[in-house]
């Protein structure tokens, strides 16, 4: 309703503002590191950060309280399959692992650089360091699909027949991938990674990915 405004901070943590009296309402604490990127849902109920803790974190917007850690290995047998040291993960040119998009691993295994709610604010997409691109369930709070790439946008918009669509596109180095992904509540396996519909080669290494509209560009 833009009355409120989200930060991330160095000190690790979320902060609420009052957009009119510049005031701060809420500070949310937690993250075990940098929070690099936040994005509140369309309706306003929730709030999610992306940090250097290489963890995605739904909070309630009005408490502050924390309703997910996304990636976080609770007991709950997330980890889908065993890395060998030399099969799935190499190294970034700072020493940090990335790991091979085809291991549907849950959780990014670096640092997460930006954050997004879809339209409908049932699906997080986050985008790591480790050349991984995540779509979680809000409601659920689970991975439902792991795609390539350290750079996303998405694509919400109508389509043939009254129908609704929504593509995730993703880049790294000089490759674009466009992916679809279903509308409303996702139905696809946990952790799975996925073909995507589509690929192209840029001229040069791609920096930066920006949608307009409903249209994909």
């Amino acid at each position: 309703d833009g009355k409120r405004v989200v930060s991330g901070s160095w000190d690790k943590t979320v902060k609420i503002w009052d957009a009119d009296t510049g005031a701060q309402v809420l500070t949310l604490t937690g993250d075990a590191g940098m929070v690099n990127s936040v994005a509140c849902s369309p309706d306003g109920k929730f709030i999610v950060s992306g940090s250097d803790g290489k963890l995605v974190k739904i909070w309630d917007a009005a408490t502050g309280a924390e309703i997910h850690s996304l990636g976080e290995h609770n007991g709950q047998g997330h980890c889908l399959c065993e890395l060998d040291e030399d099969e799935n993960v190499e190294e970034d040119e700072d020493g940090e692992k990335i790991i091979d998009p085809e291991c549907p691993v849950t959780g990014h295994s670096g640092m997460v650089k930006r954050v997004v709610f879809s339209d409908d604010g049932k699906l997080v997409i986050s985008g790591g360091k480790d050349n991984t691109v995540r779509v979680w369930d809000v409601a659920s709070g689970r991975q439902v699909r792991q795609l390539a790439g350290n750079l996303f946008a998405m694509v919400e918009g109508p389509s043939d027949e009254h129908k609704t669509h929504r593509h995730v596109l993703t880049a790294r180095g000089d490759t674009l991938l466009i992916y679809k992904v279903a509308k409303g509540q996702p139905h696809a396996e946990e952790g799975a990674s996925g073909a995507p519909m589509a690929c192209f080669k840029a001229p040069q290494c791609i920096k930066s990915l920006r949608c307009y509209g409903s249209a994909i560009c």
